[in-house]
C-alpha cells in the first residue's frame, strides 16, 4: 500500500477539496478515492474533481504505509466558505 499527495486545480473556492493525502494500492486506484470518505460519485462534484475529470488530478507518491493501513483517506483540506 502506498501513500500519496493528491491536489487538484480545477475547483478552488470556497467549500472545495485542494488536496488529500491517501492510502492506494497504486496510483489509478487512488484516483478513485474521494477526499469526502465516501463513495465517489458519477455526477459532477464541485467539491472536488468530478468523475470523468479524475486524469487531471495530480499526484505525488510520498511514502509506503505501514503495515495495517487500510485504503482510503489520510488527511483532506477542505476550504470552508
Amino acid at each position: 500500500m502506498n501513500i500519496y499527495r493528491m491536489s487538484q486545480d480545477l475547483h478552488n473556492s470556497y467549500d472545495t477539496y485542494d488536496s488529500v493525502i491517501v492510502a492506494a494500492e497504486s496510483v489509478d486506484d487512488a484516483r478513485t478515492i474521494h477526499p469526502s470518505g465516501g463513495e465517489y460519485e458519477m455526477d459532477d462534484d464541485s467539491t472536488w474533481v468530478s468523475y470523468s475529470q479524475i486524469d487531471q488530478i495530480q499526484i505525488e507518491l510520498i511514502g509506503i504505509a505501514a503495515d495495517g493501513v487500510e485504503r482510503g483517506v489520510l488527511l483532506a483540506s477542505f476550504n470552508a466558505g
